[in-house]
């Protein structure tokens, strides 16, 4: 096999496991809007700082490599802060969230 196809192979891989990411983070997202319209409720902030430390063990005991423990803790850093955002905007009111824009 020639370069080109075994290089248009792996992204071939690479585009299909990018679609199931978006479905899994699209899901993750369901439930951090739920979540924040829990904490809202009960008058709890977005930001659980030990939950997210928790996360970050979790990530990283399961975590087999390549990638190494740091990056799969900025990975999801970046995540969780999408995840908080959404959480946030869970709970704001319409006048709220064009306050924002």
């Amino acid at each position: 096999m020639d370069f080109e196809k075994k290089i248009d192979k792996h992204r071939k891989e690479i585009d299909s496991i990018d679609r199931k990411l978006v479905e899994l983070f699209n899901k993750r997202a369901e439930h951090a809007i739920a979540i924040g319209r829990m904490k809202k409720e009960k008058g709890i902030p977005v930001y659980d700082p030990e939950r997210e430390n928790e996360i970050f063990r979790n990530l990283k005991e399961a975590n087999n490599g390549p990638l190494t423990p740091d990056a799969v803790q900025r990975l999801f850093e970046r995540i969780i802060d999408e995840s908080r955002r959404i959480e946030r905007g869970s709970t704001e009111t319409p006048d709220e969230q064009s306050e924002g824009t």
